[in-house]
């Protein structure tokens, strides 16, 4: 590709953040160093890389989740493709997926709505996560949607019921984290947050 092609390239990607009516293959065509979403059909830039403690977090999620739950469910942690339809694509920080349903994964995401998602704040995806992600997770039929609070360390559980989420629990310190659908589960937030260093 010469300097002109690779302009005319990067140019196009300009335009695609700026239009609507966007598809999955639009989306999937795009590689420009950025992680985007695909919300209603328009892209929404990611923020940049999540915190150390974001991290960290996530990391011992996927690891208490797995040390009971592995065999019946499948894990997976961002970055990763919910692909909810032509138009909507999110990328949770952490997926879960039972094992019978396992038609819903391709090599290209998850194709339909896991059993579990999870979202950890940060300042920047504050609303995001709280207000337009819970909206898209309830319209998909998504079953259940922890966001974790990382500097208070509690987790709020919402459930799906008739078609609206409700807040179920919220869990702090050794409350034993437990689930209507995932019966698996054996933790607590002090087990997740115990090895969490403050930092600045």
């Amino acid at each position: 590709m010469n300097d002109k092609e690779d302009h005319k390239k990067k140019r196009s990607y300009t335009e695609l953040i700026k239009e609507n009516n966007l598809t999955y293959d639009d989306y999937a065509s795009i590689d420009d160093g950025n992680r985007y979403e695909l919300v209603n059909g328009q892209l929404e830039l990611m923020s940049p890389a999540p915190s150390v403690t974001h991290q960290m977090i996530s990391f011992q999620l996927q690891k208490h989740i797995a040390e009971s739950c592995e065999s019946d469910y499948i894990i997976l942690h961002a970055p990763v493709d919910v692909i909810l339809a032509d138009n909507e694509v999110r990328q949770p920080d952490l997926v879960l997926i039972h094992r019978s349903r396992m038609n819903i994964l391709s090599n290209r995401g998850v194709t339909g709505p896991p059993d579990l998602v999870v979202e950890i704040l940060s300042p920047s995806t504050l609303k995001r996560d709280k207000i337009d992600k819970l909206n898209t997770y309830v319209k998909f039929g998504i079953p259940e949607y922890w966001i974790i609070e990382p500097k208070a360390g509690f987790l709020e559980q919402y459930s799906l019921y008739n078609e609206q989420y409700s807040l179920i629990n919220i869990f702090q310190e050794d409350e034993h984290i437990t689930s209507p659908a995932i019966p698996c589960l054996a933790f607590t937030m002090t087990d997740i947050m115990k090895s969490i260093p403050n930092l600045d």
